[in-house]
């Protein structure tokens, strides 16, 4: 009974000392081919992002991402490759929208509640991977239409 309670505590302290030098939580993912989302992007923020484009253009992951060669550990998604132009096409983008929302909006400063704060991929695309112009020429012409009233 002694020796069997001497055995427990052994290994119970062996095991309290292990966990005491294993780090809390697991490291944050290292990204990589990341060129204009910020390298030190959480899992979180980056998969938010990534819905915002499936729901903006009305398509999925493969729309942009390449399915990894190796299919040793099944079908899955490398997402570091640049193999499909789309994904290039969608950092482009990111960098116009950018663009357009630094040099045409104040967003964190405009108390206007009439107006467009901010440009997004699905303010032009609107569930379609190949916006056309008459998707948005109705709401650019409704937007003129009030500015003629107001002034």
């Amino acid at each position: 009974m002694i020796r069997t309670l001497l055995t427990s505590s052994v290994i119970l302290c062996i095991l309290g000392i292990s966990f005491a030098f294993t780090p809390a939580g697991e490291p944050e993912e290292e990204w990589s081919n990341l060129k204009v989302l910020p390298k030190n992007i959480s899992e979180e923020k980056l998969d938010s992002i990534m819905d915002h484009f499936k729901i903006a253009l009305g398509v999925k992951c493969g729309f942009c991402h390449a399915m990894d060669p190796d299919t040793s550990k099944g079908r899955h998604f490398d997402f570091a490759s640049d193999a499909k132009p789309e994904k290039d096409i969608a950092r482009n983008m990111l960098r116009m929208t950018a663009t357009i929302n630094e040099t045409f909006f104040n967003s964190e400063k405009s108390d206007r509640t009439d107006t467009l704060r901010t440009v997004m991929c699905y303010t032009c695309h609107r569930g379609s991977k190949n916006p056309e112009a008459s998707m948005l020429l109705p709401q650019v012409d409704s937007i003129m239409q009030l500015q003629r009233k107001k002034h």
